[in-house]
């Protein structure tokens, strides 16, 4: 009798160890990619201009309200980014359930997944990106939404996007209401990377502008955008900028597409580094071009 006894309480044991460690993983696997959850909702995204593009290799990261445990939602003004070749930017993006305001972080891959609907303008309309593609090593801007100079750069094409004027900054109740396509799924399941050092920093600089939090500025922030990470203009700005200038002169020293931190921010002239990047663009059109003579000929 005791040894079956010891036997059931063996099993039973068990049993219920199997059921935590499930009831462990629902919830973990549940939470992954969820980083900060809030009861109040963002305010509405702020209507702004786009800068125009510093260069080359160059990719717009739209602005997204983010959030201070002190201080509430911030403003991380839309910038200008360095981007892996061949990536594109996912969007991060507010998404209500439960109660919760959770924020699902963007990333870097080869296509851009689900980023809840919402409409970040210059390109990211809600769903997919339609502001420029990569064309072998060079990245072509569609001209229609992106603010390129064709002087600076030449790999560039105009494509009719359809704008619209919805300004809700989360998914879900309440907000837009969208949910992933099977192909934006997969997209999301493929290998990407999180954001690079220079938008984290330019994220981190933003927390520490006080004009920037949604208590002063009340959703209409004045610093909306910026040519590069962290070049925040007026009395308050310029926050951290030279370590952030740091970090994405690293960044883009690595990948050969960035000269140094005075020449990123004082020169208006393409580095030599734009140039090849401008050269290889050049290169890639032309193939293209010819390519496209030989088909029209058949």
């Amino acid at each position: 009798m005791k040894m079956k006894r010891s036997v059931r309480g063996l099993v039973l044991g068990v049993l219920l160890l199997t059921v935590s460690v499930l009831s462990f993983s629902t919830v973990s696997s549940a939470q992954i990619g969820i980083g900060i959850s809030v009861r109040i909702g963002p305010p509405a995204l702020p209507v702004y201009a786009q800068p125009i593009c510093p260069g080359p290799g160059y990719l717009w990261t739209p602005g997204y309200w983010a959030w201070n445990d002190d201080g509430g939602y911030y403003w991380v003004p839309g910038t200008w980014v360095v981007a892996p070749v061949g990536m594109l930017w996912t969007p991060g993006y507010w998404g209500f359930a439960g109660g919760f305001y959770g924020w699902h972080a963007g990333y870097w891959g080869p296509h851009v997944g689900f980023y809840g609907g919402i409409n970040y303008g210059f390109g990211y309309g809600g769903v997919g990106f339609a502001g420029g593609e990569w064309r072998g090593g060079a990245f072509f801007y569609n001209r229609a939404v992106m603010n390129v100079n064709v002087t600076n750069i030449r790999n560039v094409y105009s494509r009719t996007v359809v704008v619209n004027n919805e300004h809700t900054s989360f998914n879900g109740p309440g907000g837009i209401v969208a949910r992933p396509t099977p192909q934006e799924e997969a997209y999301g399941r493929e290998p990407h990377t999180a954001a690079v050092a220079a938008q984290m920093e330019h994220e981190r600089a933003a927390s520490q502008n006080r004009a920037l939090f949604a208590s002063e500025n009340h959703g209409r922030p004045a610093i909306a955008a910026t040519s590069r990470p962290g070049e925040f203009s007026g009395r308050n700005g310029n926050v951290n900028d030279r370590a952030m200038a740091h970090s994405e002169n690293h960044e883009a020293g690595n990948r050969g597409q960035m000269s140094s931190r005075d020449n990123a921010v004082h020169n208006s002239k393409p580095t030599k580094q734009e140039k090849q990047a401008q050269k290889r663009a050049d290169k890639q059109a032309k193939a293209e071009q010819k390519r496209n003579d030989r088909e029209e000929r058949r």
